[in-house]
């Protein structure tokens, strides 16, 4: 195995998940596309290499660049997995979602702070097979990267569209979308917009050692809007298409600042406290497959 996911901080690569409508980055040219094997099967793609001055981009289309892969299907153990084991420390998620609140109306970009988790057939930990680890998921998203990721945002969002500085995002499981009564509980519990898939990522990404933020662009109002259409895959598609535009500009104007700054985190030292059981009772498979996270701690 390469050492690039021991690379310090100024030498790590920035993380991009595309989500519905995101397949690539328009504003770079991609300079090479390797193949990850990682111990949670393929990943949802190949990986694409970008560079913007000193700082690589590593970009994967999260439901494959062909759009095959619904909610539940993603491997998103072998995504974040092999993401880290190139050395990424930063991962920016952009990502289709459905607004739950009036004023955040679709076009809109919302970066949420906090989660909740409404689904049952997700990956919820690397560490099990012999091995226990408890991170803190108190901030589930990375509050610094966040506040970089508002800061580039709200410089480059159009006229007439609206950045919102934090939210919950409720994470249902899919592929369809909510009825109206769960709409309307979400409603009921103060969350902002609705998903599919980010919450699983930023749970993984946390155990991972990553700094992970999400870049929210909303599409629609789901189902509990009384005068706006009910959510439909036209709908979807048309605003994702009008959005995606928007988000590769923030994409690329965020890795200049990142490039720049190379911004530490909380998240980057999340096992440090975390790690439960100790060494010599880990099967050595467990061991192996978990290397990538643990080797500044357990060597």
């Amino acid at each position: 195995m390469n050492k690039q996911h021991l690379l310090p901080i100024k030498e790590s690569r920035l993380g991009v998940i595309g989500g519905s409508g995101f397949y690539s980055i328009d504003k770079i040219e991609c300079h090479e596309e390797i193949e990850v094997n990682t111990p949670y099967g393929k990943p949802s793609d190949s990986i694409r290499l970008f560079k913007t001055g000193n700082l690589e981009i590593a970009f994967i289309a999260r439901h494959g660049r062909t759009h095959k892969l619904n909610p539940t299907e993603i491997p998103y153990k072998a995504n974040i997995w092999a993401l880290r084991s190139i050395g990424v420390r930063w991962i920016i998620a952009p990502s289709a979602v459905g607004s739950l609140q009036e004023q955040i109306r679709p076009l809109d970009i919302v970066i949420p702070d906090q989660f909740i988790d409404r689904t049952h057939k997700r990956p919820a930990t690397f560490f099990n097979e012999g091995a226990v680890a408890h991170v803190t998921m108190g901030d589930p998203f990375c509050m610094n990267l966040s506040g970089i990721l508002c800061n580039v945002s709200e410089e480059n969002i159009p006229r007439g569209r609206q950045l919102h500085r934090g939210g919950t995002y409720l994470a249902m499981e899919g592929p369809a979308f909510s009825t109206r009564a769960e709409s309307n509980l979400y409603r009921s519990w103060g969350c902002s917009i609705i998903g599919m898939t980010n919450h699983t990522e930023a749970r993984l990404a946390k155990e991972a050692e990553m700094a992970y933020s999400s870049l929210s662009m909303v599409t629609d109002y789901d189902c509990w809007h009384q005068t706006h259409q009910e959510v439909s895959v036209e709908m979807v598609l048309e605003n994702l298409r009008a959005n995606t535009q928007v988000a590769n500009k923030i994409v690329f104007e965020i890795a200049k600042v990142i490039d720049k700054e190379r911004p530490e985190s909380k998240s980057h030292s999340s096992l440090k406290d975390g790690l439960i059981t100790q060494r010599k009772n880990i099967p050595n498979l467990t061991k192996e497959k978990l290397k990538i996270f643990t080797d500044s701690y357990w060597g």
